[in-house]
């Protein structure tokens, strides 16, 4: 089998502190997206989280984006957080209904479960797996080490549910390879968070993350002779500026990268 595709971004676009480093100066916001997918193809929607998008809005996004672009989004809270997954399968159909919006642009659908979320829930969660469309794919993120076992892994299997691995403390460092080896799902979901939440300042790197990447360069490959496509998407907290970092992985596993003076004004293709 041929390598996975891999499809890296960030966690967001809509960042002013990226006009100048990024975005070229004088980029208005409602250009954010148009310029960001001069640089990659993929990214992370955060608003989602907090509410289902206005239907205009999620044309919008598609509308900005050219075709071949994927657009990845997290579960709202109010299944996750509020209701625990209990109760919530009309959410998550009208959700589903106005994701599907984007059409071909729809990516995984990430399942961010709370850092209070632990395995002593894990019926209700059992319970909601089943009502997952089956036309769409979704990852799971828990907050907990304790969620990381066989029993887990086995459900997330049997429902094709990515585990998404990331370099936060609830997945031990020394587990990663491992999962790497054996993904849950036919595709893998990565996500580079940090520690910092402190950060405020998004215009340029003031963590030195080189030995996390270093480490993630030669995990990748093992989990893309695993699975058939890979996404990946680094916040800004991760080091303080979330497109320098994903050029710093692109250039370690050999991928080309576009420089930010590059990705000025052009010709609309879309």
């Amino acid at each position: 089998m041929c390598p996975a595709r891999l499809r890296l971004g960030t966690q967001g676009w809509n960042y002013p502190a990226w006009v100048g480093p990024f975005y070229p100066e004088g980029t208005r916001p409602v250009n954010f997206l148009r310029t960001f997918t001069r640089a990659f193809d993929a990214v992370e929607i955060d608003s989602t989280f907090y509410a289902i998008p206005p239907a205009s809005t999620v044309r919008g996004w598609a509308a900005r984006t050219p075709p071949e672009f994927t657009f990845t989004c997290k579960l709202p809270r109010e299944i996750t957080h509020e209701r625990r997954f209990v109760d919530a399968v009309d959410v998550l159909h009208a959700f589903a209904d106005r994701m599907r919006e984007l059409g071909p642009r729809l990516g995984p659908i990430l399942i961010q479960c709370g850092p209070d979320f632990s395995p002593s829930e894990i019926d209700a969660f059992a319970a909601f797996l089943p009502a997952l469309p089956t036309d769409l794919r979704f990852a799971v993120e828990f907050r907990q080490a304790s969620w990381v076992r066989k029993g887990t892994l086995a459900l997330l299997r049997r429902h094709g549910v990515a585990l998404a691995l990331s370099d936060g403390r609830w997945i031990p460092r020394e587990w990663l390879l491992k999962l790497c080896e054996q993904p849950t799902a036919d595709f893998a979901y990565l996500r580079w968070m940090g520690p910092d939440r402190a950060i405020v300042d998004y215009s340029r790197l003031q963590v030195d993350r080189s030995a996390e990447l270093d480490a993630w360069s030669r995990m990748i490959p093992v989990l893309q002779a695993q699975v058939r496509e890979v996404f990946g998407f680094v916040n800004n907290h991760f080091a303080g500026h979330g497109p320098a970092s994903v050029r710093m992985l692109q250039e370690r596993l050999g991928l080309p990268t576009v420089d930010p003076q590059s990705i000025g004004d052009q010709p609309s293709l879309f």
